[in-house]
């Protein structure tokens, strides 16, 4: 019996997502480095709205490197060989990624900075 098409599509996408996870390196570093302001949220007692917006903000960075490695596996498919248009594509994903990046680090600043310094002046 055939699975539904929903859970056929799920099923693509989570190995897509086991794919990322267990091949790209970058991948793995986002994912540690996510740790830290899930922790410091936890730490200073972020509230309802601080945390939607650190989520919002690791899940963009997270689906851009995604993006980025599905970028870079179909330039490499479809040129093989070096040629400059390969190559500023798979720059232009990359700097999607750094730009996600540099955004979150900005907001978890804006989130945690208020934060720490208060707790830092605390007697």
């Amino acid at each position: 019996m055939r699975q539904p098409a929903f859970l056929q599509a799920l099923g693509h996408a989570w190995r897509g997502l086991v794919d990322v996870t267990t091949t790209q390196k970058n991948m793995q570093r986002h994912l540690a480095i996510t740790s830290v302001p899930l922790l410091l949220g936890l730490w200073l007692s972020c509230s309802l709205t601080e945390w939607c917006l650190l989520l919002l903000t690791i899940g963009l960075v997270l689906c851009c490197e995604v993006i980025n490695t599905a970028i870079e596996c179909t330039v490499d498919l479809a040129s093989p060989e070096i040629h400059p248009l390969a190559g500023r594509s798979k720059d232009l994903a990359a700097g999607a990624v750094l730009l996600a990046s540099m955004i979150a680090v900005l907001i978890g600043a804006l989130i945690f900075a208020p934060k720490l310094l208060t707790f830092i002046k605390s007697p």
